[in-house]
């Protein structure tokens, strides 16, 4: 699993490397600041500030601030490291779960974008034509996976994809939206028996949020041909079906007035129309509604709603059986304004926390989503042939500022290395003795450094040690090289050992045990 634990106590260090998997964001309940983005942790600020060049300088002087793209950031060593364990966190769940790892150009034709994205498609990056094909950034990684399993003829495939991706969107750092971002992508393309695939994506999305402690979630879970069904009975015509549903998607977000507003002044509904969609989209509840909706009068009549809420029931079941029901909730608000979704649609939100350590908390929103889209393949295959699937996208972003915030608020360090030994001299004229020693613990596969000067004191090399969070030092002096042991110190504790040269690396790694 990927258990994380407790916060180490203010002032230790948080080791660095994938076998760690973030054991340091899980003290307990998290608010979270309107100030952000938080200084990089270890950083002292300065990567966040204007920096303009010295009159003179290769700028001419014209005083060019250095900064990052509107909706960027850079990534600085400590950043760097947090978010690779917690990429590294997700991975191995997905792993668990039987997924192989793909990897798909970030360009992409323009045309295999466009008409995928419905009201979104407006954020798309295309590229201006200079004499060859038509191209855009990729928008997701959702919409190239269905454009790979076409033109590779696969149909039958479990695959996981962490890459960015590109939005032109309005950013919003304090909810960790940006223009350029991570997606870390499940999904499972095949014809199985109905629900399974589908309870599995809840079922990981659930894992993750629950091992990585980031306080109570709730998985709203709908389906689109429940969405379809409720506007077919309140009588709205199927070409507005797409467009009702971007509206409906937006009441996580907005009072029902101003949704029911949009419905009648943009969209195009009648108000009576508008009125009747609200009766069902503002329900939200377990088996009981999904129950009490196959007994509706209307709905039970729509064929495709009477499909969908049989699916629901049947995804309930299995849920059940997999103990996770109760983050689970069936909400008929939910709709994910994506055009090419076709059937349950799922997406996961942290609720209201508090923290000693911020006085304002702020909801980062949806942390999770994803849904079933079994048509998408289909159009872009040149027979049209369906490749049923369905997946789900963490939203790493969104988490990833959680965690850092926390770890900022908490005071703690996190360590940019994997060193475990500093080979290090007492006296001078020993640095081919140093040499030697790490150049057999590299071979012996060690990691280990030691610091480029000929002639470093000890006590700067034992800083360098404290500064940086390695746990040993291999010390080797004039005395040692006659005795032929290495003195082995405990940088924490300061405790000092000799070990006979041949024991060192098997002392080394007893010492370095989990």
């Amino acid at each position: 699993m990927l258990r994380l634990g407790p916060l180490a106590a203010a002032g230790r260090w948080l080791p660095a490397g994938p076998r760690l998997g973030l054991p340091c964001l899980a003290a307990g309940p998290v608010s979270f600041s309107r100030s952000w983005p938080p200084r990089p942790v270890g950083d002292c600020g300065l990567l966040h500030r204007q920096v303009r060049p010295a009159a003179g300088s290769a700028t001419g002087g014209r005083g060019l601030a250095l900064k990052t793209p509107k909706g960027t950031r850079d990534h600085p060593p400590a950043r760097t490291a947090l978010r690779d364990r917690l990429l590294a966190a997700v991975v191995a769940c997905f792993k668990r779960h039987g997924a192989a790892a793909i990897d798909t150009p970030v360009l992409e034709l323009r045309e295999t974008l466009m008409g995928k994205y419905g009201e979104d498609a407006k954020l798309i990056y295309e590229l201006q034509d200079q004499g060859g094909e038509l191209l855009a950034l990729r928008y997701d990684l959702t919409v190239p996976f269905a454009r790979y399993l076409a033109m590779n003829k696969i149909t039958n495939m479990k695959r996981y994809h962490i890459a960015k991706v590109y939005r032109r969107d309005n950013p919003a750092t304090t909810r960790g939206r940006y223009r350029e971002f991570y997606q870390c992508d499940f999904d499972i393309a095949g014809q199985f028996d109905p629900m399974i695939p589908d309870a599995e994506c809840l079922k990981i999305v659930h894992e993750i949020l629950s091992d990585l402690q980031l306080g109570d979630f709730l998985i709203k879970v709908n389906d689109r041909r429940i969405l379809n069904g409720v506007f077919a009975v309140c009588g709205i015509p199927e070409s507005k079906f797409l467009t009702t549903c971007s509206t409906v998607d937006k009441l996580d977000r907005m009072p029902w007035e101003e949704v029911r507003s949009e419905m009648v002044g943009e969209k195009g509904l009648s108000p009576e129309a508008a009125d009747r969609i609200g009766e069902y989209v503002q329900l939200h509840g377990g088996l009981d509604l999904i129950e009490r909706l196959l007994q509706d009068p209307k709905l039970s009549q729509n064929k495709l709603a009477k499909e969908g809420l049989g699916d629901m029931k049947l995804l309930f079941e299995y849920l059940t059986l997999f103990g996770i029901t109760g983050q689970i909730s069936f909400d008929l608000s939910l709709a994910r304004g994506l055009d090419y979704y076709t059937g349950v649609i799922f997406e996961a939100v942290l609720l209201q926390q508090e923290n000693d350590h911020v006085e304002e908390p702020v909801s980062v929103g949806s942390v999770a989503g994803g849904g079933r889209y079994d048509g998408l393949v289909g159009m872009f295959d040149p027979k049209g042939r369906k490749v049923p699937c369905v997946g789900v996208s963490i939203g790493i972003e969104r988490i990833f500022s959680i965690l850092e915030q926390r770890v900022q608020a908490s005071g703690e360090k996190v360590r940019t290395t994997e060193t475990q030994v500093l080979v290090a001299t007492p006296q001078k004229h020993l640095l081919a003795a140093r040499l030697k020693l790490i150049c057999e613990l590299w071979d012996a596969g060690i990691k280990a450094e030691m610091l480029y000067k000929k002639d470093p004191k000890l006590l700067k090399q034992l800083q360098y040690c404290e500064d940086t969070g390695i746990p040993l030092a291999a010390i080797v002096g004039e005395q040692e090289l006659t005795d032929g042991v290495i003195k082995l110190r405990n940088v924490a504790t300061r405790e000092e050992v000799d070990i006979p040269r041949e024991k060192l690396v098997d002392e080394i790694r007893r010492r370095l045990e989990p």
